[in-house]
């Protein structure tokens, strides 16, 4: 399908995205997305795979100048420029061995997108545009919240890590719904519900002129998108599901999944939440909820620390089976700091390290919940990303899907295609067929 109008390729909340505060967007930023509007209208001239493959390469050599500014300030200058429509657009069709199908959807490749990145929602259209598999939102309280003091974000460059406390800032439910409902009136359906109509119409006649056109449709929205739910920073522990149920509650109707964040290490007591004594009713609670959205039943995924004990990973693993859980992300940030994290000028910093330290410590963890879970949970493989290859670790070892979000803040966009064709090269050379063929291989060749 022609894929140029994938996600909306921008404008995220541009009609009523509140608070994007344009004049804080260096001279420079203005300059290049001028640059690049003109450059998209000499593309139209040339054909879509010439275009994606241009833009990509521009968008590569621009990644450096974000660095210029403080890490902070160059977030929220790429939400800003992003909310506009500045960025590359994908219209050249994935390698098929990277679809996989979840909860009824399909996922033209499982490279997704961590939530943290589009906290508020403002910016998600471009990053489906420029080729996610999928694009998490948030995380996302009830109420607005300014998060810790600044800064609160310090990059480790040397080891391609971040250590983060933002503390959730949010801008609350109510502006993050007013996006995600006007991109669902703009024509882009919830992905279970397209693919149901798709898959009806198939099956009155799989011939018909309109089956194909909603196949190509379909294919044209790109991938489907999570909300990333947070909690409160006073609201206290024992009234914390009733912000995740008001989440729930508030955005289900335009999630395509939902997330319940009780793995941030920098909300007092969140990590509290995913012990044995709260984790199944809090689970239970937000499953409940959804159940009772007219409409809309999006999957329910739990996000999980990297920091347990085996102990609290068995726990975990009970409580997803005892709830039915749809899902499991695996992991968040972590609080451990090996000795060359320690070492380094930021290294003491208090809040989460991301980045390329926590591939392995996160793999293995998930590689245990696989394990624990029989295979039986989709699982989501976070942590340390930053090619195909690792993303092919992570599948290996249990993930379904991958998500990423420092290395993508590191490499900008043109780190997707080619982490597309690496991933895609990693299947076929092990004989793979298709990245559902690879799920948990680790573990079946362990049992030969």
């Amino acid at each position: 399908g022609d894929r140029r109008r994938r996600g909306g390729g921008g404008g995220g909340g541009a009609e009523t995205g509140a608070g994007m505060a344009l004049p804080s967007v260096p001279r420079w930023a203005v300059v290049a997305a001028t640059a690049v509007a003109g450059f998209g209208a000499a593309a139209t001239s040339i054909d879509d795979a010439t275009a994606s493959r241009m833009q990509f390469a521009f968008f590569g050599a621009a990644a450096p100048l974000m660095r210029v500014m403080d890490p902070e300030t160059a977030h929220n200058v790429g939400i800003a420029l992003l909310a506009l429509g500045v960025a590359p657009l994908e219209t050249r069709p994935d390698p098929p061995s990277l679809a996989i199908t979840r909860w009824g959807m399909v996922f033209p490749n499982p490279l997704g997108l961590a939530a943290g990145f589009d906290k508020d929602a403002k910016a998600f259209p471009a990053l489906i545009g420029m080729g996610f598999g999928f694009v998490e939102v948030g995380s996302i309280t009830p109420v607005p919240q300014p998060g810790n003091p600044k800064p609160r974000v310090f990059r480790l460059r040397e080891h391609g890590a971040v250590i983060n406390r933002y503390g959730f800032n949010s801008e609350g439910h109510a502006p993050a719904t007013q996006r995600l409902e006007a991109y669902r009136a703009r024509g882009y359906p919830l992905h279970a519900e397209a693919h149901a109509a798709v898959t009806a119409a198939r099956a009155v006649n799989a011939k018909a002129k309109s089956a194909q056109e909603m196949v190509s449709a379909v294919d044209a929205y790109g991938g489907p998108l999570g909300v990333n739910l947070g909690k409160n920073k006073l609201t206290p522990d024992a009234a914390a599901v009733d912000d995740y149920v008001a989440g729930v509650t508030a955005m289900g109707h335009t999630a395509d999944y939902i997330v319940v964040n009780v793995s941030s290490p920098n909300t007092p007591g969140l990590r509290n939440l995913q012990s044995k004594e709260h984790l199944k009713g809090l689970l239970q609670k937000v499953m409940t909820a959804r159940d009772a959205l007219k409409g809309n039943k999006p999957p329910v995924l739990v996000k999980i620390a990297p920091d347990l004990t085996p102990e609290d990973m068995k726990n975990i693993a009970a409580a997803a089976a005892a709830v039915r859980i749809d899902g499991i992300i695996i992991s968040n940030t972590t609080i451990a700091r090996p000795d060359f994290i320690t070492a380094h000028k930021y290294g003491g910093e208090a809040g989460g390290l991301s980045g390329a330290p926590l591939l392995d410590a996160s793999t293995e963890v998930l590689r245990e919940m696989y394990k624990l879970t029989g295979g039986k949970i989709t699982l989501i493989g976070c942590g340390g990303v930053s090619d195909g290859k690792d993303a092919y670790k992570k599948i290996r070892a249990g993930a379904s899907l991958v998500q990423m979000y420092t290395a993508f803040a590191y490499q900008g966009p043109a780190m997707l295609p080619k982490m597309k064709a690496e991933l895609a090269q990693c299947l076929a050379d092990d004989g793979f067929k298709s990245v559902e063929e690879a799920v948990g291989a680790d573990h079946r060749k362990q049992k030969r």
